[in-house]
């Protein structure tokens, strides 16, 4: 058995786009952001940054016709309509809201917070604000995972029973100097990613069973976790990822694997092995002979990658919003709540520990 029609693998374009004003100059923006709204055509209006020079700099590179000292000059000047593209370190996202206009748009950059505590503080100034808020957990947009999506809803696996994450690689944490100060890392700052990508598929869970882990040989917090996501008797769920696999590439790891009733998916996700240059990604399926015997796995052709491509989708979802298309932001602030309660879930399980087997002896 074959897959007759190919899958889609990017979010449908907004017909009107809005000018877009981008409030951080980070390494995100550089390597994504930009990069993604020029192959879009979106167009950016203007750029500010605490260190003018590295906005200067991109505005140059770029061609993004303003830049402003401050926040307060930006918003005093924005254009009718403007997103605002919020990629600041996320405990300075509360109080950048509230210097936003009443019923802005704006896109914040992952996490939504450092707690969920911080989370609940940003929801609720959404909506004193009336602000038109989602964030930037742009893994549901990346083209495997539409891919992906897009056969699971043409129910062409069946239906879901098992979805596992695993990520074995050998992360360069020097690359994010804003993460030095951070007292939560790996959950809330990379498999945040991969929590809201199963809730994409699966909803949110009714448990979350977790330990995160620091590795002694990194002056950092937690870099290795296990995670299990409980969804009933029936459905597996679970994200494997250790950052500190230094001995080469020939066993690392970097996938998301679908199993359903009729079939398989499996993506792999290249950009996170070698980072920040990334492997190829594979995007493969196998489904089911009518007698339950596995067909062969067929390597489908996927055109983009996670950067910078799954940033048009995030960004192109406030324009849909922005033009009145109803349940467009599927990243809101309202529904990224509960991705950010997983999280602190997830670590909240990990401080309780396990079952001491001592307790049965």
């Amino acid at each position: 058995m074959t897959i007759t029609d190919s899958p889609r693998t990017t979010a449908e374009l907004p017909t009107v786009t809005h000018p877009i004003c981008i409030i951080g100059a980070g390494s995100i923006v550089k390597d994504a952001h930009l990069p993604a709204y020029a192959m879009a055509g979106f167009p950016v209006h203007a750029i500010t940054n605490r260190t003018k020079a590295q906005a200067e700099e991109l505005a140059e590179a770029f061609h993004i016709p303003h830049v402003y000292d401050s926040i307060e000059s930006m918003v005093a000047e924005g254009p009718e309509g403007a997103i605002y593209d919020l990629t600041l370190p996320a405990h300075l996202f509360a109080a950048t809201l509230k210097q936003l206009p009443i019923g802005a748009a704006v896109l914040i950059q992952k996490p939504m917070g450092e707690s969920i505590s911080e989370a609940q503080e940003i929801l609720q100034v959404c909506r004193d604000r009336q602000l038109v808020a989602a964030v930037n957990l742009q893994l549901r947009f990346a083209p495997f995972v539409v891919a992906a999506k897009d056969l699971i809803d043409r129910g062409v696996i069946g239906e879901l029973r098992d979805v596992e994450v695993r990520v074995n690689v050998n992360t360069p944490w020097d690359h994010f100097a804003f993460l030095n100060n951070v007292q939560r890392l790996e959950i809330m700052y990379h498999s945040v990613h991969h929590l809201d990508c199963i809730r994409h598929f699966l909803g949110t869970p009714d448990g979350v069973y977790a330990k995160t882990l620091r590795h002694p040989e990194l002056d950092m917090p937690e870099s290795r976790t296990s995670m299990i996501l409980d969804y009933g008797d029936t459905v597996r769920a679970n994200i494997q990822t250790n950052h500190f696999h230094k001995y080469g590439q020939k066993h690392q790891e970097s996938y998301i694997k679908w199993e359903g009733t009729k079939g398989a998916i499996k993506a792999k996700m290249g950009l996170l092995m070698n980072y920040p240059k990334g492997v190829p990604d594979e995007f493969e399926v196998c489904l089911l002979n009518e007698d339950g015997s596995p067909g062969p796995w067929e390597l489908i052709e996927i055109e983009g990658t996670w950067f910078p491509h799954a940033f048009v989708g995030s960004m192109g979802q406030m324009m849909h919003a922005l033009n009145g298309e109803p349940d467009a932001l599927i990243t809101s602030v309202e529904d990224i709540i509960e991705t950010m309660a997983c999280c602190e879930a997830a670590y909240e399980s990990s401080a309780q520990g396990g079952v001491n087997p001592q307790n049965f002896i």
